[in-house]
């Protein structure tokens, strides 16, 4: 569903974490697609341009932001149609 609503290269970019060593905007709307759900931390944790670690995923209390059970809520939300992102 990434990839039909256009956030495939956002959630690939979350995945190798180069989204925190770019300008500020494209942190912002990853941090936004990972509060909504639409992406989700990867596996492994990270670390952005200043050193700071960027927990997984699986370091996370599961269903909170960043997490693959937020993830999968959101877009089952979305083919249900409880949801709208446009």
């Amino acid at each position: 569903m990434q990839k039909e609503y256009g956030y495939f290269e956002l959630q690939e970019m979350i995945n190798s974490g180069n989204v925190w060593k770019l300008e500020g905007a494209y942190g912002r709307e990853a941090m936004s697609a990972l509060e909504q759900g639409i992406c989700m931390l990867p596996k492994e944790s990270k670390r952005d341009y200043y050193g700071n670690k960027i927990p997984s995923r699986d370091e996370l209390k599961k269903g909170s932001k960043g997490t693959y059970q937020n993830c999968l809520s959101f877009w089952n939300s979305i083919i249900n149609g409880e949801l709208d992102l446009y």
